[in-house]
């Protein structure tokens, strides 16, 4: 934070904007939003704002990076509206959606580790040009309504014989279809598996999913420390609302 932010005074729009990149509208905006306290106004009808204010810029900045736009926005509009349970319950939401992805993360590493295993110490019976439906059911465990099921869910893409209209699992298919057995085994529902099973097709297959694992991995890292900042921030504009409320004066 610059000094004349911490000098006590009255602030300007573009006084709170330049700390952090923004434009002066955008603090209006934000203002506006609930995002900020709501600014006083001078004889001539001119925002003023303070430390204060700029303590709550702050918190809004560094929270939007772990918690998205939109809840960081509801978490700063709790807290000035005085219903600071609801914003910790909001940041309590947030860090269990990150955990719900960390463990979707290692359940696809998980399936990715069997999956190798399953394709290097078992064969599908198979035509030349890939594997019915029958079989694949039978290696796998599963009812081959539950492949039907998985295919109108779009996990599972087999291709029509033009002859006899059967369904038939190319090797793509198949991996899928193994992919999804194994994230249903974990618990995931289709809907959760989906994007998943995106992220497969995109990378071409299974090999190359290491770098997007890294990737993955990193993202999620990036988010719990930004977390932690964004914590530390909002630790710090509540402090001063306390204070300012008490009439301890604003640092």
């Amino acid at each position: 934070m610059t000094r004349n932010l911490q000098s006590g005074g009255r602030l300007r729009p573009i006084d709170l904007a330049r700390a952090h990149g923004l434009s002066a509208q955008a603090v209006r905006n934000y203002e506006e939003a609930g995002i900020l306290p709501g600014a006083e106004r001078t004889a001539h009808g001119y925002r003023t704002y303070t430390p204060l204010h700029a303590r709550a810029l702050a918190a809004f900045v560094a929270l939007m990076p772990g918690h998205g736009h939109g809840t960081a926005a509801a978490i700063m509009r709790a807290v000035n509206g005085g219903a600071v349970g609801e914003a910790l319950h909001l940041i309590d939401d947030s860090h269990a959606r990150l955990r719900e992805d960390r463990r979707t993360l290692e359940a696809v590493e998980q399936a990715l580790r069997t999956l190798d295993g399953a394709e290097s110490g078992s064969a599908v019976t198979s035509t030349p040009g890939g594997t019915f439906i029958g079989p694949l059911a039978e290696t796998l465990g599963v009812r081959p309504a539950t492949l039907r099921t998985w295919e109108r869910a779009g996990l599972v893409t087999p291709r029509r014989d033009p002859l006899t209209g059967y369904r038939v699992y190319d090797e793509a298919a198949v991996r899928d279809a193994r992919l999804v057995h194994q994230l249903r085994r974990g618990g995931h529902l289709l809907e959760q598996i989906a994007p998943l099973i995106a992220r497969v097709r995109e990378a071409g297959g299974v090999a190359p999913l290491e770098g997007v694992l890294r990737d993955w991995h990193g993202r999620l890292s990036d988010r719990g420390r930004a977390m932690l900042a964004g914590a530390a921030e909002l630790e710090a504009y509540l402090r001063v609302r306390e204070q300012s409320e008490h009439g301890l004066g604003q640092q």
